[in-house]
Parts: structure tokens; sequence; C-alpha cells
């Protein structure tokens, strides 16, 4: 497995295939998200679950753990007061209460390390509960 990019502030490799799925997300289209996961043992930035083009934002939401923290990147399409069609990708922290404190630490502090890699991201959100990246947030900001 090969390994593109060094988060220097943590340590954290983030795999090709994160920045490979990113692309085939922001210009193909393939994929609707993306969940990424940190491997603790081996400090990699890793794809854990991708979400067709079919797939919506309740699917993704369904597939974030209650007790353990993810990176997610969403594509969400929209159409704007002026009737254009727009897509902005949305970056999500996701960070359960539940989680352990060395995940919650280990995921706040790589985040922007796999940020840089993923160029083209509109939005950031951070959650600890759904309530607090519920649709209407999604659309609150992208509008």
């Amino acid at each position: 497995m090969a390994m593109a990019f060094k988060m220097a502030t943590t340590g954290m490799w983030v795999t090709d295939e994160c920045k490979n799925s990113f692309l085939e997300m922001k210009w193909k289209k393939v994929h609707r998200y993306i969940v990424f996961k940190i491997d603790e043992k081996s400090r990699l930035v890793n794809v854990d679950k991708v979400g067709g083009p079919a797939e919506s934002y309740d699917d993704l939401a369904a597939s974030l753990p209650t007790d353990d923290c993810r990176y997610a990147v969403f594509d969400f399409d929209f159409v704007t007061v002026d009737n254009c069609r727009k897509s902005k990708i949305f970056f999500i922290a996701w960070s359960p209460t539940a989680s352990r404190i060395r995940a919650k630490m280990l995921y706040a502090t790589s985040k922007d390390g796999l940020r840089r890699v993923l160029d083209g991201i509109s939005y950031e959100v951070q959650a600890t509960d759904p309530t607090e990246m519920g649709i209407d947030v999604i659309k609150d900001k992208a509008n």
C-alpha cells in the first residue's frame, strides 16, 4: 500500500486510496460520500466506507458509529434560489460523545492534515451527535 502524504502534526499518513476516492467523488461523481478512519496501530488514514451516487445523506449518517470517531466527506447537490443546480463538498468531523478520549484527541489533531490532502472542500461541520450534522445544518450552510 502506497503512503501518499504525511501529516506533520501527528505523524499520520493518508493513503493514496483516500485522495483517489475523493477525486473520483469530486470530478466523476461516482461516490455520494466517503467515510475515513484512522488505524491507530499503523497510523494510516484509510477509506472506511464509500457511498454510491444513489445513496443519501441519511445513509451517510447511519454509517457513522455511535461510539467511535470518523471523518467524512459528502457531495451535496442542491438548487439555488435562482434555480441553478450546484454541488458543494462538506467535510464532517464526527466525534461522538461516547467515543474514547484518545480517539477524540487523535482525530482532532489529524483533521487539518487530511483536509489539506482533500482539495475542494466547501464547508466543514463538526458534530458530537446526529443533531449537530442533520441535513438542515447542511442545507443552511450551502445556501
